[in-house]
């Protein structure tokens, strides 16, 4: 049977080394696995420096999915993703190839490997609570959400407006909402799936993340941000909120200065990696590994 394999863990860790180095030794030894993003910013066209994605001539002609898939204008939705990684998926499958999806975007990794349903949408509802958003600040409809749902509020971050927005669109709707979380029992949906964690030690990691940021800026950030804004970044509901490129906007207009741009990211970087490593804690069965770890090592257990 043909495997799904996600190679999981914070940003910064070296995921898509090891998921690159994982396919090539599946491929020498006769199986065609192919890899698929799991990372919400890398869908984006354009984006590529501040999500510190694999060059095209880094891919060892290994076929990537789902990378460069929308617009900075789109939407970038886990209930959109999800099907359409599936379907990726059953593909690579039906070739007889593993299949690698690799990312730190936890819902939507869950939301392949999982047995996860969504709630419904309402775009009328969605379009209100994001005006209020804009007008009162995450704030005001966090509060909202605790008052009416305090176990969801508590698994979501008070500052992630977009998530309270979806939680208080499912809620308004009369459903239960998965509260941007793990199924109580999650169930694997593909029957052999292997989960890598990829980890490394919190010093190494925060001296690793910063030092990537500034790098980021010295690669040419603020001009990838200068020709994606032409594109219409400022006027995308997920790509402009993106984590680095949102200080840069800021920087662009003279809200920030660089040095403040630089600082936040790596601040709003390091918050994000603890989350991520949180989230990736809770999954059964997963297998902690180092980003050096011999490919053939893990392939023996």
């Amino acid at each position: 049977m043909t495997r799904l394999w996600a190679v999981v863990g914070a940003t910064g860790t070296g995921k898509s080394d090891l998921a690159l180095r994982l396919a090539a030794e599946l491929r020498a030894r006769g199986n065609p696995a192919e890899i698929v993003n799991a990372d919400a910013m890398q869908l984006y066209r354009g984006m590529d420096i501040g999500t510190a994605k694999l060059p095209l001539q880094e891919r060892l002609g290994i076929p990537h999915h789902l990378f460069d898939v929308r617009e900075v204008t789109e939407e970038a939705a886990v209930a959109w993703y999800q099907p359409l990684a599936r379907s990726v998926i059953a593909d690579i499958h039906s070739r007889e190839g593993d299949v690698i999806l690799v990312g730190g975007s936890g819902l939507y990794v869950s939301s392949v490997i999982f047995d996860f349903r969504f709630p419904p949408r309402d775009a009328a509802v969605r379009e209100r609570l994001e005006r209020e958003l804009e007008a009162k600040g995450a704030g005001v409809l966090y509060a909202r959400l605790q008052a009416q749902d305090a176990a969801t509020a508590a698994r979501v971050d008070p500052k992630n407006g977009r998530r309270i927005v979806r939680a208080l669109e499912v809620l308004e709707q009369g459903e239960a909402t998965h509260g941007a979380a793990l199924p109580e029992q999650p169930v694997l949906w593909h029957p052999d799936t292997r989960i890598l964690g990829v980890a490394v030690d919190r010093a190494v990691l925060v001296e690793r993340l910063d030092r990537r940021v500034v790098r980021m800026w010295e690669q040419g950030m603020l001009d990838e941000v200068a020709a994606l804004r032409a594109r219409g970044l400022e006027d995308g509901v997920t790509a402009r909120r993106a984590i680095g490129y949102a200080q840069a906007l800021a920087q662009l207009s003279g809200a920030m200065t660089q040095t403040e741009a630089i600082a936040e990211t790596q601040a709003l970087t390091r918050r994000y990696a603890r989350r991520q490593v949180s989230w990736f804690k809770r999954y059964p069965g997963i297998e902690w590994v180092s980003p050096m770890s011999e490919v053939a090592d893990i392939l023996r257990r």
